[in-house]
């Protein structure tokens, strides 16, 4: 009787080991994977803020009176053509492009991607028409629709980022 009590002891305690193996594994991996899900939210936090700053510091200079904007008219879309800067704005315009690659090579949803493609195509064109419009009397849909653009992208990296919506109302548009 001894002999079957030792030999149940010994196997209840190597089960109770194996058992705590596992579960410590598991553990181990769910803390790893929270890990880095956290630090991917980090990177695309930091990677939405940067382009949102890329996209205010090109639109502005846009904007600027002084900048010097021309448009180059695309074979395929002789409609919407892409703005060129003079040496003053080409780096927000280099820093607009390099921030949307790492948007579109960063994000986890395609619904972000849409709408961060949207905001820049938007910016551009309002950009572009200055090549025929002065700062002072640019088509007002050009700034809804960029300000529209904005809200979505916006909209889209909160969720993307398992935050709340926001709503956005009549007089939301800046």
């Amino acid at each position: 009787m001894n002999l079957l009590q030792n030999a149940i002891t010994a196997m209840v305690t190597l089960l109770a080991v194996a058992l705590g193996g596992v579960l410590s594994v598991r553990n181990s991996d769910r803390s790893w994977h929270r890990d880095h899900a956290q630090k991917w939210r980090d990177i695309r936090l930091e990677i939405y803020g940067e382009f949102l700053s890329a996209y205010r510091q090109y639109m502005i200079c846009a904007l600027d009176p002084n900048s010097q904007v021309l448009g180059m008219e695309r074979a395929n879309l002789p409609s919407d053509p892409i703005p060129i800067f003079d040496e003053t704005g080409r780096p927000y315009k280099e820093k607009l492009d390099a921030t949307l690659m790492s948007v579109r090579l960063v994000s986890e949803r395609p619904e972000t991607v849409i709408a961060v493609n949207q905001l820049a195509r938007a910016v551009r064109r309002l950009a572009a028409s200055r090549v025929n419009h002065g700062v002072d009397d640019l088509p007002g849909e050009l700034f809804e629709s960029t300000f529209r653009a904005q809200h979505d992208f916006v909209r889209a990296v909160r969720l993307e980022l398992g935050l709340s919506e926001i709503p956005m109302g009549n007089g939301d548009l800046p």
